[in-house]
């Protein structure tokens, strides 16, 4: 149970055999041992690269007027200052200057589909490391977690809190439960819905899912980012996109149970089955712009490391290009 609870590249070296008696295996599922290994094989090297650049990752809140400017793409329209947009005819927004502290809530889908992965990593695991690092992260500043969970059935709440205890109650939440699970089709918009309405003050959203889910969720998604700063983390396997030629292979779904027979050497087979890959990749690609948010791509085969590092490259190329581009081009954006 212990070998897949780490992704590839935070597995230790297999040690050399010795003659002396070897000492306990570590329990990859005990979240102290987990985020003590993060903060070693990560935090650490993520420090000097993410050093510097906090105001360009996540947006706090302050009450402070700072500026009056023209109103961009994806403002809020509550900062809308109506008496210099009549003077102008222009419309203008206010800017306050921000505060350091923030509240960042992780939407977690702990549902059946996310326990799949194609070696030794599952979808599970790269989220839970995934939140572990960013929570870590923004807790060290002094900033507030919590998060949402979604298992298909049912959904949990953990409150929002600061510091390294926090961190470990998010994980003992994120531990996957012992024994089969009860086959349920993921409702992605009626748990986006739901966190619409929970929250209500401004924060940093992380949505942390496969987006394998019944339809309807891109509406609540979009809601939520107009409230709030809101990243998708989509996490993917490879076999989510293409799968190798090995013959007859018995499929199930791991949400709803149904087992098909396929024979995945079946040219006709392997033309359909891309063709729907390639729509659905459109479509949520689509659906991500339509909402207005931010997403990263997180593989179970990928650094986690490099793939933070993408987003604090996804989100300073952002700021950049909210920042130069010509007014008539950002009232038309």
């Amino acid at each position: 149970m212990t070998a897949r609870w780490l992704p590839d590249w935070l597995r230790p070296a297999p040690a050399a055999a010795a003659a002396a008696p070897t000492p306990a295996a570590p329990d990859h599922h005990d979240p102290q041992w987990l985020l003590r290994h993060l903060e070693w094989t990560v935090i650490r090297r993520l420090d000097g690269a993410l050093q510097g650049d906090w105001r360009t990752l996540l947006r706090g809140q302050g009450i402070d007027l700072a500026d009056l400017r023209e109103y961009q793409h994806h403002d809020d329209v509550r900062h809308i200052d109506w008496n210099v947009t009549a003077r102008l005819q222009q419309p203008h927004v206010r800017v306050y200057t921000e505060d350091r502290e923030m509240t960042a809530w992780f939407l977690v889908d702990c549902s059946a589909s996310m326990d799949f992965g194609s070696a030794h990593t599952r979808k599970r695991e790269t989220a839970t490391a995934f939140v572990a690092v960013m929570a870590r992260l923004l807790t060290r500043h002094g900033n507030r977690v919590g998060a949402l969970l979604h298992d298909g059935s049912a959904d949990r709440a953990i409150a929002a809190g600061g510091g390294r205890g926090q961190v470990l109650r998010l994980l003992h939440a994120l531990v996957p439960p012992a024994g089969p699970r009860p086959a349920a089709p993921t409702q992605l918009h009626t748990w986006l819905g739901r966190a619409g309405h929970a929250l209500k003050r401004r924060s940093a959203l992380f949505v942390v899912s496969d987006f394998i889910s019944a339809p309807g969720w891109e509406g609540p998604l979009g809601q939520l980012a107009r409230r709030h700063d809101v990243v998708a983390i989509r996490v993917v396997d490879p076999l989510d996109r293409q799968l190798p030629p090995l013959g007859l292979l018995p499929l199930r779904d791991a949400e709803t149970g149904e087992v098909q027979l396929v024979d995945t050497r079946d040219p006709g087979f392997r033309r359909r089955l891309a063709a729907l890959t390639e729509r659905r990749e459109q479509a949520l690609q689509a659906a991500f712009a339509h909402a207005g948010v931010d997403v990263l791509e997180l593989s179970t085969t990928e650094s986690l490391p490099q793939a933070l590092l993408r987003f604090a490259d996804l989100r300073r190329h952002r700021q950049r290009v909210g920042a130069l581009w010509p007014a008539h081009l950002r009232r038309s954006a």
